[in-house]
């Protein structure tokens, strides 16, 4: 009877011993778990603060200002603009317009 005494004292031993540790794991996991969710807050915050600034960036006031002032920039008008003008370039690009609308329909020249 006293060894069953004492195998019986060694299991409930172990047994809290088993929970003690149990316990331990799911309260060390419960924290690693709140920080996670405060981290994913922070970024979630973070991500949505630098999406306002990047729109904030590319207003197009902005972007002119900065062409303007940075890289000399100005607006096309017509007294500054240039046209160049490639009859050869256009003759090429008419007969191959012309050729491809009297081919049929999927047929490739």
């Amino acid at each position: 009877m006293t060894r069953l005494n004492v195998v019986l004292l060694l299991a409930v031993l172990a047994s809290a011993i088993y929970l003690v540790h149990t316990q331990y794991e799911s309260r060390r996991l419960f924290t690693e778990l709140d920080r996670a969710v405060a981290e994913a807050r922070r970024l979630e915050t973070e991500h949505q603060r630098l999406q306002v600034e990047k729109r904030a960036q590319a207003t197009p006031l902005r972007v002119e200002k900065i062409a303007r002032a940075q890289l000399n920039m100005r607006t096309a008008t017509p007294a500054i603009t240039q046209y160049v003008s490639d009859p050869q370039g256009v003759a090429t690009a008419t007969t191959a317009a012309a050729a491809a609308a009297s081919q049929p329909a999927g047929v490739q020249p």
